[in-house]
């Protein structure tokens, strides 16, 4: 019996030896694994073995793959004229402004008859004050006389606080760029605006190049 016991102690030996082994080559192999693993990621991550960062846009940036389409009234006193904007964004009429919007950002197009052409002088004495009692917190105020495609027209940039959003109730301070063409007793104001710290320099630039008398 005694002779029985110590080989049943040396097999149980034996058999965690093998055992320890083989936990040691799957330590091994599981190492190895992983290594590759971090290995890979610190490729896909760049020089930096870090992921490039998920980037973000300030609220109110256009894209930069905004597609955008003529517009041309139809209806109100005067229908000489025709302006790009950005297409799928919401319209809406009345009288002889139309207003297309896009969560953050806005164009309005006002016609009206004029027997006198806008200058910086005009805009200053006469726009600015009105503008000054419409806007909420109107503030910076600049007029300057400037040149598109479809000749010299007087730019006024100010800025002012967004109507409150009715869900919300956040208001956004905007930017504003208003633009006076006139021609042959026609005046049709374009004002562009959005969140003051939003790029739109290059779609506000795209819509106001593209106003052409007709």
């Amino acid at each position: 019996m005694a002779r029985i016991h110590v080989f049943g102690v040396v097999g149980l030996v034996v058999a965690a030896a093998v055992s320890a082994g083989c936990s040691g080559a799957t330590s091994g192999s599981g190492s190895g694994s992983h290594s590759g693993a971090a290995s890979t990621a610190a490729s896909a991550g760049g020089t930096g073995g870090s992921p490039a960062p998920t980037e973000s846009n300030p609220p109110g940036d256009i894209p930069d793959n905004q597609a955008f389409v003529a517009y041309r009234p139809t209806g109100g006193a005067f229908t000489g004229f025709t302006v790009k904007v950005p297409e799928g964004w919401a319209r809406t009429s009345q009288g002889g402004t139309t207003v297309f919007t896009d969560k953050l950002n806005r164009v309005q197009i006002s016609a009206a008859a004029t027997s006198t052409a806008p200058t910086t002088a005009s805009v200053t004495t006469r726009v600015v004050p009105q503008l000054r009692g419409q806007v909420p917190k109107f503030a910076s105020p600049k007029v300057s006389s400037v040149t598109r495609k479809a000749g010299p027209v007087v730019l006024l940039t100010y800025q002012g606080d967004s109507g409150a959003n009715p869900v919300t109730g956040k208001v956004v301070r905007d930017a504003f760029e208003r633009y006076a063409f006139h021609r042959q007793g026609h005046e049709v104001d374009l004002t562009l605006s959005g969140p003051v710290k939003a790029d739109n320099v290059d779609p506000w630039r795209i819509v106001s190049d593209s106003f052409t008398w007709k």
